[in-house]
């Protein structure tokens, strides 16, 4: 009897231990569709609004001269382009309420002055995100199109199907985008002690053959497009040992030194 009541006791106190991670569980499942439900509500608003984003991603083209011709090859493409833009734009737009559901998840967890630095983290990410589209729209996006044209054999129209050139652009702008967090991603890993500089300039060599590896598979296959994706990787590679180096614990880093 008094074995069945311990082990009974044993039950309870484990169903207590358990019940903050199936809190955390569950809380985490909301966040994530809320998170869900901006995207969905995004997407369904910039839908509405997809012919003049259309018309903001065909600019690049029709400034070319003479401008780009487009063609439209199924039936179902001007639909599929536009669920395409408003999808992309969905998730972009929704990028600020993903990292309140992230903030309000993890804040209970942090300490004080942490809780002061996340926001912060949050609002340069979007910034960081925001000036890789730009670098991509306003530079690498034409460059690359004026090349491909002059690629092209006299007797040849350049006309390109529509929904290969919103893929084309598209992926370019979401790459650059991306490539352009790393100096929070250095911040990220180095506040947390993974990230070290003397770790980064250490691999400074193989990280450069990285950026070029990188800009031949994610780029369109020409050397100058290639160099315009090494190029900013390499800066902001050296840009994120600097972040490291101001926010990286020094007692850590001491230790790696020693």
């Amino acid at each position: 009897m008094q074995l069945f009541k311990k082990k009974e006791k044993k039950e309870k106190e484990d169903d207590k231990a358990e019940m903050p991670f199936l809190d955390h569980l569950e809380e985490l499942r909301w966040r994530i569709i809320k998170s869900l439900i901006a995207i969905v509500a995004f997407t369904v608003i910039t839908f509405f609004f997809s012919d003049y984003l259309l018309h903001l991603l065909l600019l690049p083209g029709q400034r070319m001269n003479p401008p780009l011709k487009m063609q439209v090859l199924k039936v179902q493409t001007p639909f599929m382009v536009k669920l395409e833009i408003a999808l992309v734009a969905g998730v972009i737009f929704s990028l600020p309420v993903i990292f309140y559901q992230i903030w309000k998840f993890v804040s209970p967890g942090l300490l004080k002055n942490e809780k002061t630095i996340v926001p912060a983290l949050a609002g340069s990410t979007i910034l960081c995100f925001g000036i890789g589209t730009i670098f991509a729209y306003l530079v690498i996006i034409p460059y690359a199109l004026d090349f491909f044209r002059d690629m092209t054999y006299q007797d040849i129209d350049f006309n390109i199907s529509l929904d290969f050139y919103l893929g084309f652009v598209l992926r370019l702008i979401v790459i650059f985008g991306l490539v352009f967090e790393l100096p929070m991603l250095s911040f990220i890993l180095s506040k947390i002690g993974i990230l070290t500089p003397r770790f980064m300039r250490k691999y400074r060599r193989y990280a450069i053959v990285l950026a070029f590896i990188l800009g031949s598979i994610l780029t369109p296959p020409d050397p100058m497009t290639q160099l315009f994706l090494a190029v900013p990787l390499v800066i902001l590679y050296e840009l994120s040992i600097l972040v490291s180096y101001i926010f990286a614990p020094k007692e850590k880093e001491t230790i790696v030194k020693k």
